[in-house]
């Protein structure tokens, strides 16, 4: 795949820190998602950082994928297992990954347009792609205009003065910005800047063909599920908090927690404190294709999400739509970004985040009353998938990305 190979199609290049390092990878992988979904208009090329195990450059579902490296290969370890931002805060001595981590991709992709023509760049996060774009724009006339969007990170956890003059120096620059929820953009607004021209434009869940119910999977009367990274932020230990009480009314109750992280030591001394360890179960980490089964089985899918003492919150909560897509009823967090997810009501209750008590009053409601949860996500469900599905969801950024074309 050398890089003077000339395409038809317009080509974009994504710039990303959290991509998925193979195929079935369970790191996040919206960003991919939605780049697969746009190489039936462009050549997409994802400029993302190199970890342990993956490929220096592949083909990804028609996604040319170049992982650059930015330290020993034992050390690329700032991404993955949590997020730059949780990475940081647990091991302090990354910090010294963060400078060759910038420089490295803002080399790459320098190389990269000096050495292809490329129509348009779709920066994910403000930071640091934002900017190492936005400056590669200053430095040289020739730069592409770009898309930033904001995915809640870089937004709500990285805070203070310079950081946030930085954000509105990003959106200055940018052809176009998006943001994944209206709580977001009401914070950019906060921090000053111009939001005129800021879209909220999610990102997307596969609702048509993987997050779907399966009337062949009989639905449990007593799991309750736990879909998503072991960070401060999701809030998993009041979830573990709240099955005491949960157990006090359904003794059979009992709990899967999905997903891997930094927390996951704390969160399993706590359930040995509370000797409930057979009654909530790790299983660790699964690919896309694999958790729609859990959804489908399970009784109850609760998702308490929490302002972490960083100020990171929540985004979007797209593990909701994924539960709701598969007709499992949905226990969330009251919080700015997910009030607009899931409509409040029989099928999806929203909590005060923090509080177990009323996590654990929410999820005895749903195990109560569980045939009106049940047809309440049915009703709803067809809406989610005209506001959340990838089809949709793909279309809305291929326009964007024509008109930062047209723009530029």
């Amino acid at each position: 795949m050398p890089d003077t190979i000339m395409h038809e199609r317009p080509t974009l290049v994504v710039l990303a820190s959290t991509y998925p390092r193979w195929s079935g990878d369970p790191e996040p992988g919206f960003v991919h998602e939605l780049a697969k979904r746009l190489t039936d208009r462009f050549h997409v090329v994802a400029l993302v950082p190199s970890a342990p195990g993956a490929a220096k450059r592949e083909m990804l579902d028609g996604v040319e994928v170049i992982r650059y490296r930015y330290a020993p290969r034992r050390f690329e370890t700032l991404v993955n297992g949590g997020g730059i931002v949780n990475n940081l805060r647990r091991n302090r001595w990354k910090m010294f990954l963060v400078p060759t981590f910038v420089l490295a991709q803002a080399w790459r992709i320098w190389c990269l347009l000096r050495s292809r023509k490329v129509d348009v760049i779709h920066a994910h996060w403000l930071l640091p792609q934002g900017l190492i774009v936005a400056l590669l724009g200053k430095l040289s006339r020739q730069a592409p205009p770009f898309l930033v969007t904001s995915h809640g990170a870089d937004l709500f956890a990285l805070r203070g003065k310079v950081l946030n003059a930085l954000k509105r120096f990003v959106i200055r620059r940018a052809a176009s910005t998006t943001v994944v929820s209206e709580a977001m953009r009401e914070e950019l607004a906060r921090l000053g800047a111009d939001v005129d021209a800021v879209a909220v434009q999610p990102m997307g869940v596969d609702l048509i063909s993987r997050f779907i119910p399966d009337i062949a999977t009989e639905r449990s009367r007593d799991e309750i599920l736990f879909v998503g990274r072991l960070v401060e932020k999701k809030g998993l230990r009041h979830l573990i908090g709240a099955m005491p009480s949960i157990l006090d009314t359904f003794p059979s109750a009992h709990l899967t927690v999905v997903g891997f992280g930094p927390e996951e030591t704390e969160r399993r001394a706590q359930v040995e404190g509370l000797d409930l360890q057979d009654k909530i179960h790790f299983i660790g980490a699964l690919s896309q294709r694999d958790l729609p089964a859990r959804y489908q089985r399970a009784a109850v899918f609760v998702a308490p999400f929490v302002e972490a003492s960083s100020g990171d919150q929540e985004g979007l909560g797209l593990v909701c739509l994924e539960a709701a897509g598969c007709g499992c009823p949905v226990v969330v967090s009251d919080l700015p970004a997910t009030r607009n997810v899931l409509p409040e009501g029989e099928g999806s209750i929203r909590v005060g985040p923090s509080d177990s008590e009323k996590l654990a009053e929410a999820v005895r409601d749903i195990l109560i009353r569980r045939d009106a949860h049940l047809r309440g996500v049915e009703v709803f469900r067809e809406g989610i998938i005209r506001r959340f599905d990838w089809l949709a969801v793909s279309q809305n950024y291929a326009k964007i990305l024509e008109a930062c074309i047209g723009h530029g």
